[in-house]
């Protein structure tokens, strides 16, 4: 969304603090994320690696990119480890949501919706209170839970997609083949929108087709600075955010 950390902390602080029109708005002190973001000196980090879920089956390319990072974060004076986190894959909440806050728009205007995204949306209206209510549970009881790791890690640090982007030639056309290719895609992000973790992606090396990859940095709830400040930390001693992909003409769309 922006072309630098620096870009981001400011768009963050834009967006972020209290509205109170907003039930789920939460009233919490806004730092200064775009100093803080930029404070002088080394960055002291505890770093988190989960290997168990975000590390399996990783493209060679993403794989090579994301251990050449890590020791790049090493350099930098951070301390890293591997670290156990839970993570769900359970969709029930997210698509059920999806659809509650669409429905009104879809039945009065569903033409206006891309078909592929109006069948994902029309996903969550086969969901009932009673599977919601139980996943909710769930879900509230692993955001409860997950901010302990941090008690350990300041920040967890993941490829952003197990697989480099695929061109959009090579994308499928069948909705099942859709949803299989976004469960591949989305792997490692989903997990942080459903644990409400603060979270970004940056930039970390290409592959030899020159297709970008990223780094995924998290921290613990409210600590949007930390990451802030890791993330660009690593950007001043790289060079990958300077650079652009490589996209053939005809799949330009």
């Amino acid at each position: 969304m922006t072309r630098s950390v620096v870009d981001a902390a400011i768009m963050l602080q834009a967006i972020a603090g209290y509205d109170d029109k907003d039930v789920t708005s939460y009233n919490m002190l806004v730092e200064d994320f775009a100093a803080a973001t930029t404070l002088p000196g080394s960055v002291p980090m505890r770093i988190g690696v989960p290997r168990d879920f975000f590390y399996a089956g990783l493209d060679p390319e993403v794989k090579e990119a994301t251990a050449q990072a890590l020791a790049g974060l090493a350099k930098l004076g951070a301390e890293i480890g591997e670290v156990t986190i839970e993570v769900s894959t359970d969709r029930t909440v997210i698509q059920s949501e999806a659809y509650a806050y669409h429905s009104e728009n879809i039945a009065k205007h569903s033409e206006l919706y891309l078909p592929e995204i109006l069948a994902k949306l029309k996903l969550g209206a086969a969901i009932d209170m009673a599977a919601y209510i139980k996943a909710r549970l769930k879900l509230d009881q692993l955001r409860r839970e997950i901010p302990e790791i941090f008690a350990r890690v300041d920040v967890l640090v993941t490829p952003t997609t197990p697989v480099p982007p695929p061109k959009a030639s090579e994308l499928p056309s069948k909705f099942e083949d859709v949803m299989t290719n976004d469960g591949l895609m989305w792997r490692n992000t989903r997990p942080f929108n459903l644990s409400g973790l603060p979270t970004i992606s940056i930039p970390c090396g290409f592959t030899k087709a020159g297709l970008p990859i990223g780094l995924q940095l998290s921290a613990a709830p409210w600590r949007e600075a930390a990451v802030l400040r890791l993330a660009h930390a690593y950007e001043q001693a790289t060079s990958w955010h300077t650079r652009r992909a490589k996209i053939a003409a005809h799949d330009r769309r």
